[in-house]
């Protein structure tokens, strides 16, 4: 079966600043080299804690989980240098959009000192894009911070808001003409969740009523650049953010309180920061990975909701269920939103590129099918271009259609990502339609 995707579909896949470009100073660069973070990382690597829960073929390529070095992220893929070697490799693969991020600290690393080299160098990525073909979708804030602002508590402070309003006006100022997709913030809902929920990213705090006050403060900042954005540049752009979804089933299906269970966590997780700014976005921006499956458990005089993942065992070499009809459902639950939708990340961590392929195909599949539901989809980002630091996970995680080597920084494209260049330039997909 032939499966085509409607006239002008974008296909193309994405990056962030802090994972590929090398060379920041931000707020986890700090975190990276603190001796906090060093020390810990020293002692699970002494007793082997990630050769424990990893496969071995993992520790094959430098830098492995047991490396120290793989929590650095340095010079990362040296995309800053570049980056017009990485849109050439792009375009042979027929993407005809890319999503990016500018890096917040480049641009004003000193509070209200505004980088103008840094800028620059931004209009040459954007102009590089344009050149080959490709369009931008720019992220404003891809989860860090400058060192002055994290200095005043970051996202927890409200001057905050103001502070990176005044960056994105700047960017506006400086760049607009150039850009028609815009995404003021990234996986709002992640970023709180890692880093003050479960207390694994930076600052590493543990606290419900903080996490939730920086929910509300993000949610406003990407209203006010919405509003920023469409006062400086009228209606001719797009603004929206990327919201990350998971699919959320309950482990007991007849079981009322695994239901409850997956009910509050799809609102805390997914439904909550879409319904607060639903009026303020153009298009929405849906980053699909995996599946949870939730179960209700109690323990220590208190309950709590755990995520039993993986019942049917296939898993990325994160450990993430593989299980492509879960963006089905998702896509078709944000239909009731009325906006136009893009892909804006589904990837998969697959060092041995065994399982890309199918990946990619079954998850285009299960799109196609929402599409002729009559859901309104316009974009596909395949996460990602290249192999990328992944946070706190560091290199090891190999989600690239092109695989980098970390000692010599050759790129080298992927048999898979050969196979989604053919979908790209041809606008179908061959199927067997057994999803």
């Amino acid at each position: 079966m032939m499966l085509r995707f409607p006239n002008n579909f974008i296909f193309g896949a994405a990056t962030s600043a802090h994972q590929v470009e090398g060379g920041n100073h931000n707020d986890w660069t700090e975190w990276e080299k603190s001796e906090f973070r060093i020390l810990n990382l020293e002692s699970k690597i002494k007793k082997e804690e990630f050769r424990k829960k990893l496969p071995e073929h993992l520790f094959e390529k430098w830098p492995t989980p047991a490396d120290l070095e793989n929590y650095i992220s340095g010079r990362a893929c040296d995309h800053y240098n570049r980056f017009r070697e990485d849109f050439d490799i792009a375009k042979s693969l027929s993407h005809n959009a890319h999503r990016f991020s500018i890096e917040w600290s480049r641009i004003e690393p000193e509070e209200g000192k505004f980088n103008k080299k840094e800028i620059e160098h931004y209009r040459q990525v954007i102009q590089a894009l344009r050149e080959r073909g490709i369009e931008p979708f720019v992220t404003l804030w891809h989860w860090t911070l400058p060192i002055w602002i994290s200095g005043i508590g970051g996202w927890e402070n409200k001057k905050t808001i103001e502070y990176f309003l005044r960056y994105a006006n700047k960017i506006v100022d400086s760049l607009g003409r150039e850009i028609k997709f815009w995404m003021p913030i990234n996986e709002p809902t992640v970023y709180v969740g890692h880093s003050y929920v479960i207390g694994v990213f930076p600052p590493q705090v543990k606290s419900f009523y903080r996490a939730n006050n920086i929910l509300k403060n993000l949610i406003s900042v990407h209203k006010e650049s919405y509003k920023l954005i469409h006062k400086k540049l009228g209606e001719k752009v797009m603004v929206g953010s990327a919201h990350n979804y998971h699919y959320h089933t309950p482990y007991r299906k007849w079981h009322l309180l695994d239901l409850l269970a997956t009910g509050v966590l799809r609102y805390i997780r997914d439904t909550r920061s879409s319904k607060w700014s639903k009026d303020h976005e153009d298009f929405i921006g849906l980053n699909y990975y995996y599946r949870d499956t939730v179960k209700f458990v109690l323990g220590g005089g208190r309950f709590s909701m755990i995520d039993i993942k993986n019942p049917d065992k296939r898993v990325s070499d994160m450990g993430w269920e593989i299980y492509p009809e879960g963006i089905y459902h998702v896509l078709k639950d944000l239909k009731k939103y009325n906006k136009p939708i893009y892909i804006t990340e589904n990837g998969i961590a697959d060092a041995k590129d065994e399982k890309r392929t199918k990946f990619i195909k079954d998850h285009l599949g299960w799109i196609h099918k929402a599409i002729e539901e009559g859901t309104d989809i316009r974009g596909y980002f395949y996460w990602s271009l290249l192999d990328n630091f992944e946070w706190d996970k560091g290199f090891w995680p190999r989600f690239g259609l092109v695989e980098i080597d970390y000692k010599t920084m050759e790129r080298k494209i992927r048999p898979s990502a050969y196979e989604y260049a053919k979908i790209c330039k041809e606008n179908f997909l061959h199927s067997q339609r057994v999803l």
